[in-house]
């Protein structure tokens, strides 16, 4: 069964944030109006919401936690996988270890966006290595948790490591952990996959979270994306779990959201028959 999502953010979010809402207090109430059935954390440290408040939110809403994404540690910090800074990767490490304690009782997926890191002028190879390095080292404290991480590829006009589900499925090979699963970005994959549908469908076994945006970061059916052709190869290949709009929040907040749930419920009513 599918199940929709949307990413929210702390009112204190960055302006970059792909988010549609920021604040959690108003906003959880108003996705659960809406007729969401969950609500993705976007968050720069886990402290960004307390846990009292959550809880609170979403008994009151019926709403669950989707992810834990983390797009803003990268956008604030800087912090990367890749740092050949080990101080500052510990850092990363200890933001993360955070991020898996919350995700063990809230939605236990935490995602890898663009902190994974880039290449630059690097050796590649090294660059790699600390990733899986620090990778694996988070799926082995997330394990017993039952904590998944998922890694997101990113289009290259934002990083250059990892951009497609091709190389995200290889690189997941080579850390080789089950805990690590990949989080396709429908947006993304708009610019750099060969196709969104089939590709979803090739890679289905190592999908477990997916982000939905239309061809322009709008919301869906305010772009040129297939979307019919996108539910049916998920049909086809039984995706069962989360679909999460990460999305602009124009031509507002409101407008956005309701466009959103407007245009996938139908899609997904029919999905889950």
């Amino acid at each position: 069964m599918l199940k929709l999502s949307i990413a929210i953010a702390d009112e204190d979010a960055l302006q970059s944030a792909f988010v549609v809402f920021r604040g959690f207090e108003k906003h959880i109430p108003i996705a659960a109006e809406l007729g969401y059935n969950g609500v993705e954390l976007a968050l720069k440290k886990a402290s960004d919401i307390k846990i009292n408040n959550l809880d609170r939110l979403l008994k009151s809403s019926g709403l669950n936690v989707s992810c834990i994404s983390t797009g803003q540690v990268f956008a604030e910090s800087g912090y990367m996988f890749t740092d050949s800074d080990k101080n500052r990767r510990n850092i990363l490490r200890d933001i993360y270890k955070d991020f898996i304690d919350l995700a063990s009782n809230y939605g236990k997926l935490v995602n890898i966006g663009r902190v994974r890191g880039i290449i630059g002028d690097k050796n590649k190879k090294n660059c790699e290595n600390r990733f899986i390095d620090l990778a694996r080292e988070l799926c082995e404290y997330a394990q017993p948790k039952d904590v998944t991480l998922i890694l997101e590829p990113v289009n290259r006009y934002e990083i250059n490591f990892i951009n497609n589900l091709e190389e995200g499925v290889e690189l997941l090979g080579k850390i080789n952990m089950s805990n690590m699963k990949l989080m396709p970005d429908i947006f993304h994959m708009n610019i750099e996959d060969p196709t969104i549908g089939g590709e979803l469908a090739k890679h289905i076994d190592h999908i477990s979270y997916i982000h939905f945006a239309d061809s322009n970061r709008l919301a869906p059916g305010w772009g040129h994306i297939d979307f019919k052709e996108v539910f049916e190869k998920l049909k086809l290949s039984n995706y069962s779990g989360w679909l999460s709009v990460e999305i602009l929040p124009k031509p507002d907040p409101s407008s956005a959201a309701k466009q959103a749930i407007d245009y996938l419920k139908p899609f997904i009513s029919r999905y889950n028959l």
